[in-house]
């Protein structure tokens, strides 16, 4: 597997993408420029963080062809099947860009089944190369996937050391659905960054718990976009490309399951 990951329609994506989730619109263009200038070229927003019009500057001054980046954003507030078409081109307006690569849902809200129909008219339209949800899981997945014409492209879920989401990744896997990870390094939380069983494979390669994390999902084929406001960190996300986890390592990780959300929600 390449650094890249083909989805279910023959769209390319890279496996390792920068977030924005957070990140204030006044830091955003900066983030994003240096996120840039340092390798990546898929770039994950949301309507919801208010940060698109930044990340759509970043990307149109960085003198880097448009066809070489892959950028995601997320429907938020959307009902129906009308006020879906009116945001996707409010989303594309406020990035100033002439499509979005990858259209999610953020949430399994309102007439999802409509709101999807929507999203299928802008791909044929053109507006949009692919389609996909996020936040979808068990039931709720499969009832889009049993009544829809395009098959969500990208499942984006927490998933993490403590959350490791094997279940929704088969699952995933049954539908050629690529699972993708929000809060791949958890946000922090749980001592993640003070876990002994991470801080002792870290040291064994000489790489941070950040890189052990972030080489585990992407090992397991689950696409990573994690975030960082440092230019340094950003850079030390990327760097993991030059070590394999053993088995070994891959089973010690697994024991870190909790079973539940860090984040009380999903």
């Amino acid at each position: 597997m390449g650094n890249t990951i083909k989805l279910n329609n023959g769209v390319e994506m890279p496996r390792i993408g920068y977030g924005v989730y957070q990140i204030p619109p006044r830091d955003t263009e900066r983030c994003v420029a240096e996120a840039i200038e340092v390798g990546y070229r898929h770039i994950d927003t949301a309507q919801c963080y208010y940060n698109e019009g930044e990340v759509g500057n970043a990307v149109r001054k960085s003198g880097i062809a448009r066809e070489q980046f892959f950028i995601t954003t997320k429907l938020w507030g959307c009902n129906g099947h009308a006020d879906t078409v009116k945001s996707i081109e409010e989303s594309l307006q406020r990035l100033n860009l002439k499509y979005i690569d990858l259209l999610l849902i953020h949430e399994p809200s309102g007439n999802y089944k409509e709101i999807w129909r929507a999203m299928e008219d802008a791909v044929a339209s053109g507006t949009v190369k692919s389609i996909g949800v996020a936040n979808f899981l068990g039931k709720t997945l499969v009832d889009l996937v049993e009544h829809c014409r395009i098959i969500p492209a990208v499942d984006q879920i927490e998933t993490h050391p403590f959350r490791q989401q094997i279940e929704m990744q088969k699952m995933c896997e049954r539908y050629g659905i690529v699972l993708e990870a929000w809060s791949p390094l958890a946000c922090g939380k749980n001592n993640i960054f003070g876990n002994t069983i991470l801080a002792s494979i870290a040291d064994k390669y000489n790489k941070t718990i950040a890189q052990v994390v972030l080489r585990w999902l992407y090992q397991r084929g689950i696409v990573i976009i994690p975030k960082s406001t440092h230019k340094e960190r950003m850079i030390e996300n990327l760097d993991i490309l030059d070590f394999s986890l053993t088995e070994a390592d891959m089973i010690e990780i697994s024991k870190l399951e909790i079973g539940k959300s860090l984040f009380n929600w999903w």
